[in-house]
């Protein structure tokens, strides 16, 4: 527990002193990494979030599916198999 609290306090404390100098970049007038922000630029990227998330719940949860398909196989397997060394 102590190394983690260590560990988080150093990593916040390294975030906090490199972003005075991630915010003193060249002045760019308030445009982001795309370029100019737009209404159509907003309203595609609304529309990629609308899609995506969806699309990751529905993949997350077939993969659920199949995991807990291969660990039930897994614990049918242990049932099935009969220690017959033992005995009268």
């Amino acid at each position: 527990m102590r190394r983690l609290l260590l560990t988080l306090s150093l990593a916040g404390l390294t975030l906090a002193l490199w972003a005075p100098a991630a915010l003193a970049g060249k002045p760019d007038n308030g445009e982001g990494l795309w370029g100019e922000t737009n209404d159509k630029v907003v309203t595609d990227a609304g529309f990629l979030l609308i899609g995506a998330f969806p699309l990751l719940v529905l993949l997350l949860s077939l993969l659920q599916w199949r995991l807990d398909k291969r660990k039930e196989a897994r614990k049918a397997a242990a049932r099935s198999r009969v220690d017959w060394d033992g005995g009268w």
